[in-house]
């Protein structure tokens, strides 16, 4: 795919807040210390005839384009299975843009500033480069880096595989949000050097879905070249499925969007000219309705995923991770100590319920279920279904990419266990996502200052500062801190972030062990 028009060396423009990109000029902004460029288009709007097809070239436009302000966030529900943005946040379907934070002086490299790229979460349903995570000024002040991020297409947009329904007149697409992805890092190829980045030294990093997104991008063909180091953080690094399971979704999809959409004749149309001309509000809401479905129908996946189509994404990850077919660069991985206390209620995704759990047993060879019920019986009962379903959700696919990928390329694991006192009397612990606030600094959030009122602030502020400190010594060098270890399958050493941070030798070795033979084939 070839989503961007590549032009030579791209150089800042007079003044130094107008840059020539592919497309134009965009004019940015100086803001206490920082230069900033935002809602910088990567790719053609995809609306239109262009809806769910693969992203095309930007549209150039004519003198300076304002690029103070974000663009548009995709498409998303405020009040579904994850909450997104609220209605007074601009979105729609135009909404394929980048924006681009550099420190205000000068770099001394000669070749520009190491670039770090991250990739929003959200389960591929909700999010933006709008929040905290997006905006990374924390990593920016450190002067050492430039640091992008950009929206993608989500939900039935983005992650919904309806290429079963393509014709030749009308070509639909898959991995829509993949492919985004994909374009904004040829972007970054393309242009980021006009910012003062280097293009040869990119990180790409991402937690949750955008952890995903990572390791998915390690095992793409098109993403070869486009980054150098990968960090994934909490990412659910098997959650991609083949065409047998994604076209039912699709299938449901269809047969939803039918009973909503009060285009004349809906009920009777073609699933291609009813998937073309339903309203994105249409589109948003059947998606939540198959998503709130998907955990009980099909325990232990989730509809809005990459798909292995044979094309675009040739193989699983993991499989490609197996083979050492994948991108051989460095990489960074880990979870936090208690990833599955987060989905309860509304967000209850994860195999945690009996049924759920009885059907991810049925699909394990018999003789491992015995060692996997004492592994989990030795936990409290009100915590055993809970962590199961984060373990077989993040904290086990994570420790195989991590085996995996150590074979051809340096690995480092870890594993985030601070949490605030209130944290562990709330039955939750170091949670999902509870590292982001530490390691962008966000302490003073509204979450964040809550769950610290009965201490804990200035560990978890530490915590951050070293977790940022590795970060940034990862995006600039390939490597962490000298005290951070290879993982290795021997001794499989592990980074544990706490108090006092630690290095541990296969933590959770007896469990790791039971998930082997649990799932020999995952």
């Amino acid at each position: 795919m070839s989503a961007i028009l590549a032009h030579d060396a791209p150089v800042p423009l007079p003044g130094r807040l107008d840059v020539r990109v592919t497309g134009g000029i965009v004019r940015g902004v100086q803001e206490d210390g920082m230069l900033a460029w935002r809602g910088i288009p990567y790719a053609a709007p995809p609306v239109g005839e262009y809806r769910f097809r693969a992203p095309r070239p930007v549209v150039p436009w004519d003198g300076v384009r304002d690029a103070s302000a974000f663009g548009r966030i995709a498409p998303q529900p405020y009040k579904g299975q994850f909450k997104g943005a609220g209605p007074k946040v601009a979105a729609g379907e135009d909404c394929l843009t980048i924006n681009v934070l550099r420190p205000a002086a000068p770099s001394r490299r000669r070749l520009g500033r190491p670039v770090m790229v991250f990739i929003h979460g959200g389960g591929y349903s909700v999010g933006s480069s709008q929040e905290f995570a997006g905006r990374g000024e924390r990593f920016v002040r450190s002067g050492r880096v430039v640091y992008v991020s950009f929206n993608y297409r989500l939900g039935a947009l983005g992650y919904l595989d309806f290429s079963r329904y393509s014709t030749p007149e009308r070509p639909l697409e898959s991995n829509l949000g993949l492919r985004d992805q994909v374009a904004a890092l040829e972007w970054v190829r393309d242009n980021i050097r006009a910012f003062g980045g280097n293009p040869h030294n990119v990180t790409v990093f991402g937690e949750s879905a955008g952890g995903n997104a990572v390791i998915t991008l390690m095992a793409t063909p098109s993403a070869t070249g486009l980054f150098t180091r990968a960090i994934a953080q909490s990412a659910p690094t098997n959650a991609s499925f083949s065409t047998a399971l994604t076209d039912g979704w699709a299938a449901e999809f269809v047969d939803e969007l039918r009973g909503i959409t009060e285009i004349p004749g809906g009920e009777q149309a073609d699933p291609n000219d009813l998937l073309c001309s339903a309203e994105v509000a249409d589109l948003t809401r059947a998606a939540v309705v198959v998503q709130s479905r998907t955990p009980d129908a099909n325990p232990g996946t989730f509809c809005l995923v990459p798909v292995v189509d044979g094309l675009f994404l040739p193989e699983r990850p993991l499989d490609a991770f197996r083979h050492g077919r994948e991108h051989r660069v460095p990489l960074i991985i880990g979870t936090n100590e208690r990833e599955g206390s987060l989905f309860r209620g509304r967000v209850d995704i994860l195999p945690r319920s009996p049924w759920r759990i009885v059907s991810v047993y049925d699909n394990a060879p018999v003789s491992s279920h015995d060692a996997m019920r004492a592994v989990y019986s030795r936990l409290p009962a009100n915590r055993s279904a809970v962590d199961f379903g984060g373990d077989f959700v993040f904290w086990y696919p994570s420790v195989q990419i991590g085996e995996l990928h150590s074979r051809v390329a340096p690995v480092y694991v870890y594993r985030f266990d601070l949490a605030p006192r209130l944290m562990h009397l709330l039955g939750i612990g170091a949670t999902h996502g509870l590292e982001l606030f530490a390691l962008f600094e966000q302490v003073d959030a509204p979450f964040a200052r809550a769950m610290s009122l009965l201490g804990g602030r200035a560990a978890f502020i530490g915590a951050g500062e070293r977790m940022r400190r590795h970060w940034l010594r990862f995006a600039v060098t390939g490597r962490p801190d000298d005290t951070w270890p290879t993982y290795t399958e021997p001794e499989r050493l592990t980074l544990i972030i706490d108090e006092e941070d630690r290095i541990e030798s296969d933590p959770r070795g007896e469990r790791r062990a039971v998930w082997q033979s649990f799932m020999p084939e995952f």
